[in-house]
């Protein structure tokens, strides 16, 4: 079954609302593991089938324009002795599928206060 032009997954609405949740917190910027955690404390952990379902979404919506990414400094990760990050951002375009999204599925996510009216 294809979907709808202009339509949002219900994994991509709960990585967009927990990126704009953590953007509300202070964190412009979030990787995947953040989201995976922060999707795990708010309840929407049965979006997440497997890590590999989360990294599906996420390249699908920086495909889409909805997310923009760019990688970690790798001397960071080093310093750290980690595998390097990839960080992602929620834009303009992000919220507004998000937000258009709630409104036609009447969804019970609550925006954060960024600006996005829900009516």
């Amino acid at each position: 079954m294809k979907r709808r032009p202009g339509t949002i997954l219900p994994i991509e609405e709960a990585i967009l609302s927990a990126g704009l949740d953590l953007r509300h917190r202070g964190s412009s910027e979030f990787h995947g593991f953040a989201i995976a955690r922060h999707m795990e404390t708010f309840g929407e952990a049965h979006q997440l089938t497997a890590y590999g379902t989360l990294y599906k979404a996420l390249g699908r919506l920086e495909a889409g324009g909805l997310l923009e990414s760019r990688w970690e400094d790798p001397d960071v990760a080093l310093a750290e002795g980690r595998p390097r990050r990839r960080f992602y951002r929620v834009t303009g375009a992000g919220e507004r599928a998000l937000a258009a999204a709630i409104l036609e599925r009447g969804h019970g996510f609550k925006l954060p206060r960024t600006g996005l009216a829900s009516s």
